[in-house]
């Protein structure tokens, strides 16, 4: 092991790392502050040193080849530990200091978190910004992978980098959120007589809520598939629509007025909001003070 790591030059498994996630020598040059003559001459080197051409241009994609994909597996967190144990961390003053933030989340996350969130960065940290892109359990891998996002909130697989840090933030339910004005909660004969609303990033008129009602021989009629939650209040208004979403967005949503909660009339499937970190900002002081903050705004504290 030692004459194989001898004779390879480890400032190639940077350059390796940084191609992974830009998918691009030209974009990966860029980062690095390199030619792209230079970072070619080492994706070379690269492929003569395992034998793979661990790169292959397909169309206009640059796609990795199986070879890549596991020595990345393997590398990744390595180089985040070395990183860290090689690089100090940047101190952090809340107060005084300019950090631009970047955070991955589906907007029935945002809509709780940011109107708590952000009255505390404004008044403990001043001076920084925060950048809340799209993410859900489709793109958060890749965006933690490519470094798009430090931080990601949402549901998500087992199929992040290998590097990235996990927990679970929230462990919520769903609840029915409607706009008529029956006192009553909403029974099981009703639930599955009204009309729903389904907000849907996939583009299907399925949810999880199908699975629990057809668990009791009932079934539901979706006949509307939205993109955001922020669009309900102004749909249900009016309606005998109904619509089955978590309750930390049902919550802010119905205070906002003309809303109102009720329990499933059947077994709530739970939903779970998990944030996932880059391994490389895991001790980060900036970081770790960020990820505190949306742990407490999303728990309510």
């Amino acid at each position: 092991m030692a004459d194989q790591l001898r004779n390879l030059d480890l400032n190639l498994l940077t350059i390796f790392a940084t191609i992974m996630e830009e998918r691009s020598v030209t974009r990966a040059g860029e980062r690095l502050g390199l030619s792209q003559p230079a970072t070619s001459g080492a994706l070379a080197r690269l492929r003569d040193t395992f034998r793979d051409p661990l790169f292959i241009r397909t169309g206009r994609s640059f796609e990795p080849t199986a070879r890549a994909f596991s020595l990345m597996e393997r590398l990744g967190p390595a180089m985040a530990a070395l990183t860290e144990a090689v690089a100090p961390a940047i101190p952090f003053d809340p107060g005084t200091d300019a950090r631009a933030f970047r955070i991955a989340c589906a907007d029935d996350i945002a809509i709780p978190l940011l109107p708590r969130l952000m009255p505390v960065l404004g008044e403990e940290a001043p001076h920084c910004t925060l950048t809340v892109r799209k993410g859900d359990w489709k793109t958060i891998p890749g965006q933690l992978e490519k470094g798009e996002v430090s931080t990601a909130l949402g549901y998500m697989a087992d199929d992040l980098p290998a590097n990235a840090k996990r927990r679970t933030v929230v462990t919520g339910h769903f609840v029915v959120l409607r706009a008529d004005s029956d006192p009553d909660p909403i029974s099981l004969d009703a639930y599955a007589a009204r009309a729903h609303v389904l907000v849907t990033p996939a583009g299907d008129l399925r949810g999880r809520a199908d699975q629990a009602i057809e668990a009791l021989g009932r079934s539901r009629r979706v006949i509307l598939g939205l993109t955001d939650f922020a669009l309900l209040p102004s749909v249900l208004a009016g309606t005998a629509l109904v619509a089955t979403v978590p309750n930390f967005v049902a919550e802010t949503l119905a205070a906002q007025g003309g809303l109102r909660i009720d329990p499933t009339p059947f077994p709530a499937p739970e939903a779970i909001i998990s944030m996932a970190w880059r391994g490389a900002t895991d001790a980060d002081p900036a970081e770790r003070w960020l990820r505190g903050r949306i742990v407490a705004a999303l728990k309510g504290g």
